[in-house]
């Protein structure tokens, strides 16, 4: 079998494996670049395995003109720089010897070594530079099905890292079959090792429940992060009972995931600090959950926020409070978007300061209740 793509037969990138191979390196494509290609979906990060060891891929990308980045030499990382392009090279190694978030690491000239200390077997995929695939433990067949395994003991990988743990709920989401279910023995290692999720860094807990929460539907994954008690483990006041309309709401009014849509229908932002999030998102989980509760009417919602976020909010309230929503509510919300309120600071020459403020925000509060109706001289009189 073979992978094909542009980002394949790139000069830039044929010539990273020529300076490889050139000096009698093995050079393969690995990883995520090869799994999304497979799947035909767009491929963003391009990593590559060698046998060469650091200081020799530094060497062998000097020799060619090209750029080296030792961006994780402790793990035999080398970022190769060619036509603009970053390519991550990494030497074919083993873990060790780990504490659950970091390894020491031996380098080894065996694929089959390499392939065996990664997580999952569709991520042990690996590629020559003319795109044949090469398959050391079955992930072709797992990818396939849509089966989302761990390499060998499951809990011996998670306590390798124990981001895995979460790994697994996120490519489950995204590359699993939901016919299958999730995979039995990786559930169980997840229930077995809860306390590893407790040693992890806020920063890459929060990362990994966002991308976990981008997918179509993570909903069979997130479901099964409560069976095993992962998802109260990272989540204070969990409740996913939500999650599966929400998602129904957003196929059927056209709306895109959104992690921070799907977390707010989830829990509350007292988990904020413990996901370290940006402001911005802190921001936007504060107002989905405050909007949700404050039932405020479609247009009103529109008027403040725009009919996106309007949206945003009535799918959450749908889902959470179990209410219905209509297409009347969808074009209140436009409606409110596109309304100007009538009465500017000049049409109260007589009040200033506070005074003039309080004013303005009844005038307002009048007009957005008579749904945008009423004119200046109705709310001047």
């Amino acid at each position: 079998m073979k992978i094909a793509g542009d980002w394949i037969e790139a000069l830039a990138t044929q010539a990273v494996f020529d300076a490889l191979t050139g000096q009698g390196y093995q050079a393969l494509f690995v990883g995520g670049c090869v799994r999304n290609a497979l799947l035909k979906v767009a491929v963003s990060d391009i990593d590559i395995a060698t046998d060469a060891h650091p200081e020799e891929v530094t060497r062998c990308a000097k020799a060619a003109g090209l750029r080296a980045i030792p961006t994780g030499l402790d793990h035999g990382t080398i970022t190769v720089v060619s036509g603009g392009i970053a390519h991550e090279i990494t030497t074919f190694r083993a873990d060790v010897e780990t504490d659950g978030r970091h390894a020491k690491v031996q380098f080894f000239d065996d694929v089959a070594r390499d392939a065996a200390r990664r997580d999952f077997t569709m991520n042990a995929l690996y590629a020559m530079a003319d795109g044949c695939v090469i398959d050391p433990l079955g992930g072709l067949a797992d990818l396939e099905r849509g089966h989302v395994r761990f390499i060998g003991d499951a809990g011996a990988r998670i306590c390798e890292d124990y981001l895995r743990a979460l790994r697994f709920f996120r490519f489950t989401a995204w590359y699993g079959d939901p016919a299958l279910g999730i995979d039995a023995n990786g559930l169980a290692a997840v229930a077995g090792n809860l306390e590893g999720l407790e040693r992890l860094s806020r920063e890459r807990v929060g990362a990994e429940l966002k991308k976990l929460l981008s997918a179509p539907d993570p909903s069979m994954a997130v479901a099964a992060m409560r069976s095993c008690g992962a998802l109260s483990t990272v989540l204070d006041g969990v409740d996913d009972r939500g999650l599966a309309p929400l998602i129904h709401h957003e196929q059927e009014w056209g709306v895109a995931p959104d992690p921070m849509r799907r977390l707010s229908v989830l829990c509350g932002g007292e988990n904020a600090e413990k996901l370290r999030l940006s402001k911005a998102d802190r921001a936007r989980w504060a107002m989905l959950r405050g909007e949700v509760g404050s039932m405020k009417a479609a247009g009103h919602l529109g008027y403040l926020h725009g009919s996106p976020v309007a949206l945003d909010v009535l799918i959450l309230r749908a889902a959470i409070l179990e209410m219905p929503l209509s297409e009347t509510q969808i074009e209140e919300t436009k409606k409110g978007e596109s309304a100007a309120f009538p009465v500017k600071a000049k049409d109260l020459p007589d009040l200033s300061g506070k005074d003039l403020g309080a004013r303005l925000k009844a005038l307002e509060a009048l007009w957005i209740a008579s749904e945008f109706t009423l004119s200046k001289s109705d709310l001047l009189k």
